[in-house]
């Protein structure tokens, strides 16, 4: 079993992952603090929610099996080598519980308080049946041969897919409202910062054991971390230079404090705004 060669990178290497955990777990609490302040959830995409459950519920299934069940890591060894550590870390793990219940809270909240005329849109919908169809036919595939690491790995090809596509709504909302009000930004800043700890930690594993296997042995949190740090950048750019509050805080985009819909949902894209 492969151990670490260096013990200062070792302890870099924990760090960067908890640092990563703290961010990233963190990065959920302003939007539902901002929720909880307005008693509103207009601003906030629900795609980006719904999807963004099935994205790390799935993960959760992906890191929580290849953290502690032994014959999905046996069949990681047999594949990338005896020798090569397993690339999920307990800060990984602990993230995507929390992630699965601060996302389930957020649904919670949406379902509570005002969300004006938005609504789940009927593709996203349909994404997420078509999702876990998708996973539950790999299941069954996966038995008779007992190919458990090609399974998790189906949940982990599952996660990289909702996190390209969760972000999508919530750029292109901003981008037709011209605004960000009501979508928290604190979210995104340490959604960065958990991106760039996430994607060091790889690196000093894999400059520790001499081998690049970490990356494309864990495609999917390579991935993880550089679609969201695509994103992230991206709604910086919205926020901070496209549509800074300054400009965008017309009477009618403060009155959001005031729990006005600010956005027609995508189902109404066709009808007045109220």
């Amino acid at each position: 079993m492969a151990s670490w060669n260096s013990i200062p990178l070792e302890v870099l290497y924990n760090t960067l992952g908890w640092i990563a955990f703290f961010s990233w777990s963190i990065s959920f609490y302003p939007q539902v603090i901002l929720n909880f302040r307005r008693k509103s959830v207009v601003g906030l995409n629900f795609d980006f929610v719904v999807l963004n459950l099935t994205k790390h519920s799935s993960y959760l299934i992906y890191n929580a099996s290849m953290f502690f069940s032994s014959a999905v890591q046996m069949q990681y060894r047999q594949k990338y080598g005896y020798n090569e550590m397993i690339p999920v870390a307990a800060n990984d793990v602990a993230f995507s519980v929390h992630a699965v219940l601060l996302t389930a809270f957020t649904l919670f909240q949406i379902a509570i308080y005002d969300r004006g005329n938005q609504k789940v849109a009927k593709t996203s919908i349909a994404i997420v049946f078509v999702a876990w169809l998708t996973v539950a036919v790999c299941v069954f595939i996966a038995l008779p041969s007992h190919s458990w690491l090609w399974l998790v790995s189906c949940f982990n090809t599952l996660q990289v897919v909702m996190t390209v596509i969760k972000y999508i709504p919530q750029a292109v909302m901003n981008f037709q409202r011209k605004s960000t009000i009501g979508f928290s930004i604190g979210n995104i800043l340490l959604d960065l910062l958990g991106g760039l700890t996430n994607y060091g930690q790889m690196t000093v594993q894999s400059i520790d054991q001499n081998s690049w296997v970490n990356f494309y042995g864990n495609i999917g949190k390579t991935l993880l971390s550089l679609i969201s740090i695509f994103f992230d950048i991206l709604f910086i750019l919205q926020h901070y230079v496209l549509y800074p509050a300054w400009k965008t805080a017309t009477s009618r985009d403060v009155d959001v404090i005031g729990k006005k819909p600010l956005l027609k949902s995508s189902d109404h894209e066709n009808k007045e705004e109220v």
